[in-house]
């Protein structure tokens, strides 16, 4: 099998296998309700996930993420609550300018060609002190577009339930597997994180695709965060704290190499669903401290970092070979 391929492989065989370890000691834990509310209940960081692996497939790194979601949250619920905006008005705002600031960091990295981790590090201090000062307190939303929101969705066998969070979920995902693999940015990003030097050589607009990159994660994590106001029913100036850490996790652990270059969209989502499952696995034990869960999670990041090491080298050997 070629390398490349091997972390998501074996990122696949450990969620089959962890599936099949939670039913063989756990009644009803392959259901397909369990794996409905996996999706329904990580929906917004899958989301603020895909972002991260466009940003880690190129090279780069977005810790911004967090508080772009908590600004979108708290922005939303206060346009919604406070100013009796429609949600149908307040959310393309949202998305703006979610866009607007991934662009701005883009724009900055590639200009003034700074680290992305220093950029989007100032970028997630910016995003949450906005926030902060929009509102310290959590705003609750009582209006009938998002009950309605929330109610929507198809009764499925084994009182199983496909909301409008995980239709949201999927149609996101559908949209990442397009761009990666059937656009030219896809491919543009796949040779910005193999090697810049060569993908400039090449004649790939290096500026427009680090400014699409953050754009697009910067969007997304603002989708997450409109996602979560909904899971929530609420804004929160403190929510996504740490959601840049657990979204690097997810895409580690869905087999996107940290040095650029090498991961599917695909994995991700396993990386996503992995997460959830080892979280579905404690709350079925029962006796299990919460905790256990950033433990479990900690030790596969860093059994898939040592993996990724070796996956590397023998890249880079068979790349100097040929």
């Amino acid at each position: 099998m070629n390398r490349r391929y091997l972390p998501v492989t074996v990122t696949g065989i450990l969620f089959v296998l962890l599936i099949l370890a939670g039913s063989w000691q756990f009644e009803g834990f392959a259901s397909l309700r369990v794996f409905l509310n996996l999706l329904t209940d990580n929906a917004f960081l899958a989301v603020t996930a895909l972002g991260m692996t466009l940003v880690i497939l190129s090279g780069g790194i977005d810790l911004s993420v967090g508080s772009v979601l908590a600004f979108s949250s708290v922005l939303c619920a206060v346009l919604v609550e406070n100013f009796s905006w429609h949600p149908l008005q307040a959310i393309p705002l949202v998305l703006l300018l979610g866009a607007v600031f991934g662009a701005l960091m883009g724009t900055i990295i590639h200009v003034y060609r700074l680290q992305p981790f220093i950029v989007t590090l100032a970028g997630m201090f910016f995003a949450r002190g906005l926030a902060t000062i929009i509102s310290e307190q959590s705003i609750p939303i009582e209006h009938p577009f998002f009950e309605a929101v929330n109610d929507f969705g198809f009764a499925l066998p084994g009182r199983a339930w496909f909301s409008s969070a995980a239709m949201l979920l999927i149609l996101v995902f559908g949209f990442g597997l397009w761009l990666m693999h059937f656009t030219r940015l896809g491919g543009y990003i796949y040779a910005l994180g193999g090697n810049a030097h060569s993908a400039a050589l090449l004649g790939v607009p290096m500026g427009f695709t680090t400014v699409a990159i953050y754009t697009l994660s910067s969007t997304l994590a603002a989708a997450a965060g409109i996602v979560y106001t909904f899971y929530t029913s609420s804004g929160y100036a403190l929510s996504g704290i740490g959601l840049e850490l657990d979204a690097i996790a997810a895409v580690v652990i869905g087999g996107t190499l940290l040095s650029g270059g090498y991961g599917y969209v695909l994995g991700t989502l396993l990386g996503v669903m992995i997460m959830g499952l080892i979280q579905t696995w404690i709350s079925f034990h029962g006796s299990l401290n919460s905790w256990w869960t950033k433990i479990f999670i900690g030790g596969l990041v860093l059994i898939f970092i040592v993996f990724q090491r070796w996956i590397s080298m023998g890249i880079g050997k068979r790349t100097a070979t040929s």
